[in-house]
């Protein structure tokens, strides 16, 4: 909603080469209450004056010396490309009124002037204009919140990145049918085992490997859709040493609650492990 002071102190500007239509309607807006507004009797001046002033409502005259009205308007719509052309037009030849709308005038009043028209006329067109710059600007700032907050996010993913690569040596992602979509660190390497194959060898041998109790709870925490935190389970390596591997986890949902599959961060405690038997 605009307050009416916002309309009376629109930015307007006359153009008319005839100085008593004018002084008219400078008497008109001054009457009316308008408190921002100025002239020009030379069409020349109306674009230059439009880039620095930003007129919220031009009343412009299509027969004039030098530049018609219509020659005016083509200038102005290089100034507000895309945007919205405040003109409304002021012309005593009915015949230019569907010409000056398709020319991108918004609305025209006919001379001789009716005060009452020209009146309505105006407040409603600086009412629309209005309007359109406050929407306008309230696109501007969402877009600007929406920008700064997509920074925050990407930073904040950082954090959570540099913190997941400081506090363990790798971060996974699954899909809901336990196929890992993402890693992050050199967990295959260190388990020597295919990169489609984390928490088993695809072969019975490297499966043997693992601690099957332990393997089993793993699973039945992951099938119940539970978290789990610190959970320590172990494989035998291709040296017959015990490798062991610690690993933290949460399931994932979508925005409907349907389930998608777990992310989390593991390490090798196996250095830990043999610290602790000493």
């Amino acid at each position: 909603m605009l307050d009416a002071s916002e309309i009376l102190n629109a930015r307007i500007l006359i153009v008319d080469d005839q100085e008593a239509n004018v002084l008219l309607l400078e008497q008109m807006l001054r009457n009316a209450g308008y408190t921002t507004f100025t002239s020009t009797s030379d069409p020349r001046t109306v674009c230059p004056l439009h880039k620095a002033h930003r007129y919220d409502l031009i009343l412009l005259d299509l027969q004039m010396p030098l530049l018609d009205g219509f020659q005016v308007m083509e200038g102005l719509k290089e100034i507000e490309a895309g945007g919205y052309l405040p003109v409304l037009v002021i012309t005593a030849q009915p015949a230019h009124k569907l010409r000056a709308l398709q020319a991108g005038a918004k609305d025209f009043v006919s001379k001789p002037f009716d005060l009452i028209e020209v009146q309505t006329r105006i407040h409603n067109m600086l009412e629309v204009r209005l309007l359109y710059r406050k929407l306008d600007d309230a696109n501007k700032v969402l877009e600007q919140k929406v920008l700064e907050r997509t920074a925050e996010l990407r930073e904040s993913e950082a954090r959570f990145k540099n913190f997941t690569e400081l506090s363990s040596d790798w971060y996974w992602e699954q899909d809901a049918q336990g196929r890992f979509t993402f890693v992050s660190g050199p967990v295959f390497d260190m388990l020597g085992l295919a990169s489609d194959d984390l928490h088993g060898a695809t072969d019975a041998a490297d499966g043997a490997r693992w601690n099957a109790e332990e393997r089993a709870l793993l699973h039945a925490n992951i099938a119940a859709r539970r978290p789990f935190i610190d959970f320590v389970y172990s494989r035998s390596g291709a040296n017959g040493v015990m490798q062991y591997l610690q690993v933290s986890g949460e399931p994932v949902f979508d925005s409907a609650s349907r389930f998608i599959g777990y992310r989390g961060i593991g390490m090798d405690i196996t250095e830990h492990m043999a610290r602790l038997r000493q």
